[in-house]
């Protein structure tokens, strides 16, 4: 796996604030940008999973498409399912929509 500056940056970052999400996604799409699609959606996923804190919305979207691109399809549908219901209950109305109309183009 390539690493690279930024992704040593944000790892800095998370040692002094493990519960930041806007770091951790940050983080995982990093991974994605140097074709590292496995530990951006675990990275996602485990985003997605802590408790702290509200649920970080973007990362349902971001996960499911890296499922998608992994071949991972019913993890991706479970994943926008979770997403939509988390932006529901946020009243990001937005994201849900988004999230509806992606997980529409792969049922």
């Amino acid at each position: 796996m390539k690493r690279t500056p930024r992704m040593e940056q944000l790892e800095d970052l998370l040692r002094q604030d493990p519960d930041d999400p806007f770091l951790r996604y940050g983080l995982a799409l990093e991974h994605a940008s140097v074709g590292d699609d496995e530990t951006c959606v675990r990275l996602l996923l485990e985003l997605i999973a802590r408790p702290a804190g509200p649920p970080y919305i973007p990362a349902y979207l971001q996960a499911g498409q890296v499922l998608i691109r992994l071949a991972r399809y019913e993890e991706a549908r479970e994943v926008l399912r979770q997403g939509i219901e988390a932006a529901q209950a946020t009243g990001d109305l937005h994201a849900a929509g988004e999230m509806q109309g992606f997980l529409d183009s792969i049922s």
